[in-house]
């Protein structure tokens, strides 16, 4: 399975430039981490299986932040038949910016019959960060994936608004080369209001589940994920049930993502929710 990769700038290449690629294959007991190549600061300790064969895998960073200039690469490999899930310890932080992109590119190949749950802790985008974010998740045949992303703009629980800077944040779902999802989320530093593309609130989130079907959305029906914190919707687009939310607080976007992961993870991707120890820490 080949990775296509989204084309970036290359106004990100004077800074820390870290690299991470890892391989999952199924074994008749449980699915192993069995490539692992890195460069710079991104890594990953051993694989935890807190839940039998599925392969937890905790993504570390640890320089904690990441500044203009600087460029993440990540890349997932799924064989036939693997289940991983990777998340992360804590937030990614990106800094003020002296002029310079700062770039985290995602590349997730999954292959026939395997299974992915990427559910990383939020971004967080600190005054005049300018940062290019992209993610693609190849799907193929009857491969399955459950990913999200939270992004929070300054830092609203101490009152710190993003002022000045930019994101352009690109998505792209393809099964079997076919696209399914195809977006784009542009907050830009030339606009009067950054925010007001947002309708003013600071943190948005996205989370996708596939192999999802009507009967499945309907099960959510009556009840309530809105409050004077946020707000959170559903939509269903061919196999894809895709959850947004939007507010104030990242907290309540990762609670309500978690929530509805744990009610989804059977009907769609076949296996009983066991929280990732990380979350409880």
């Amino acid at each position: 399975m080949t990775a296509t990769n989204t084309v970036l700038s290359e106004d990100a290449h004077q800074g820390w430039h870290a690299q991470l690629s890892l391989g999952f294959q199924k074994k008749p007991i449980r699915t192993v981490l069995n490539k692992r190549r890195r460069q710079g600061p991104l890594a990953v300790q051993r694989a935890f299986y807190p839940e039998g064969g599925v392969c937890h895998v905790y993504l570390l960073h640890p320089p904690g932040g990441v500044v203009g200039g600087d460029r993440l690469d990540v890349s997932l490999e799924l064989e036939q038949g693997a289940h991983a899930l990777v998340t992360t310890p804590g937030a990614t932080k990106f800094y003020l910016s002296a002029g310079e992109t700062a770039v985290q590119q995602q590349v997730f190949n999954v292959a026939d019959n395997a299974v992915l749950e990427w559910l990383p802790q939020e971004n967080i985008f600190f005054p005049g960060a300018i940062v290019k974010n992209s993610l693609r998740l190849n799907l193929q045949g009857s491969a399955r994936a459950a990913v999200w992303e939270i992004q929070c703009l300054g830092r609203p629980v101490i009152n710190e608004t993003f002022d000045s800077g930019s994101l352009d944040s690109h998505w792209q779902i393809y099964r079997d080369n076919q696209p399914l999802l195809i977006e784009r989320l542009r907050v830009d530093k030339d606009k009067l209001n950054i925010l007001s593309q947002l309708d003013s609130c600071p943190v948005a989130g996205t989370f996708i589940v596939s192999n999802a079907d009507k009967q499945l959305i309907e099960s959510f029906h009556g009840q309530s994920y809105s409050n004077n914190n946020g707000t959170l919707a559903m939509t269903l687009i061919e196999d894809l049930l895709i959850v947004r939310y939007l507010g104030h607080s990242t907290e309540q976007a990762r609670r309500w993502f978690a929530e509805i992961w744990s009610k989804v993870r059977m009907p769609c991707l076949q296996t009983k929710a066991v929280v990732p120890r990380i979350w409880n820490t």
